[in-house]
């Protein structure tokens, strides 16, 4: 069975971190398809895959062996083509350790968004190859700066990275610093903060304050970072004071009109 993973986060080698795998396999006129998402666990030839959830499945019936054979072929190359790299160990199954499902409770932290602009368009210019170095240092870059600022990466979502603060004044320390790291590499990104509750469940962020962050971060432009009342409100007068009032928007989805506010300098 053909196997994929997402590419781009393994780039950096490291451990540790959810991504996206995808399988395919024929048996005669049927074609069977698996993905969703997963955690990655060392690098290299030791690198461990395993399902963060149950996965989702679907049979597609092509009525001859040669149309499914064609169907998979098709389907094989659109993976090569949307940045996954062929995976030759298992995907395993696991229950969750006692030590990690005291992550699935609720806890109070900044939620940050990052979103590269133009990323399709961008990749499209430079090509599968330069594109794959280009995210490969991009993701590099927002890792040193998350470790800098005491972060604590959550999930890649795409081309875009989700993290945790304890405070909001490292969130958007952080925010600023990825901003300048990664404009070296040609890509201009917007940040969206928001402060609240959430649990982690599979892998994926739960709850409404993961919703309003990425509600936040689409109303920033290229090169804006844009943080929610909530943010605003949990740093002190100092801290605050480089925060500029961006007006009354409507966030998609979300109850009532949010007060946002750009960080400037």
């Amino acid at each position: 069975m053909p196997k994929f993973l997402r590419i781009g986060v393994h780039q950096s080698n490291v451990s540790g971190y959810t991504s996206k795998a995808w399988c395919v396999r024929r048996v005669g006129s049927a074609v069977f398809l698996k993905w969703g998402a997963v955690e990655v666990h060392g690098a290299g030839d030791g690198r461990k895959v395993y399902w963060s959830r149950l996965p989702q499945e679907k049979t597609v019936r092509c009525g001859t062996a040669q149309r499914a054979q064609d169907y998979t072929k098709a389907a094989i190359a659109r993976r090569r083509n949307h940045r996954y790299e062929p995976l030759t160990g298992p995907i395993a199954n696991r229950r969750p350790s006692a030590a990690r499902s005291a992550e699935l409770k609720q806890a109070l932290a900044t939620i940050l968004i990052v979103d590269i602009v133009g990323s399709t368009a961008k990749a499209a210019k430079l090509g599968d190859a330069r594109w794959t170095k280009v995210m490969g240092h991009y993701y590099a870059a927002v890792r040193k700066e998350l470790k800098t600022c005491r972060g604590k990466e959550v999930v890649t979502t795409g081309d875009g990275v989700l993290a945790t603060f304890r405070k909001p004044a490292a969130g958007i320390a952080c925010a600023t610093a990825i901003q300048k790291a990664v404009r070296t590499l040609g890509l201009e990104i917007r940040v969206g903060l928001h402060a609240g509750e959430y649990t982690i469940s599979g892998g994926e962020m739960v709850g409404l304050a993961f919703h309003i962050g990425t509600r936040v971060a689409a109303k920033a432009r290229a090169g804006e970072v844009l943080v929610s009342s909530a943010v605003k409100e949990l740093m002190t007068a100092q801290a605050a004071a480089s925060l500029k009032d961006h007006g009354l928007h409507r966030l998609k989805g979300v109850p009532e009109r949010w007060r946002l506010w750009r960080v400037e300098g």
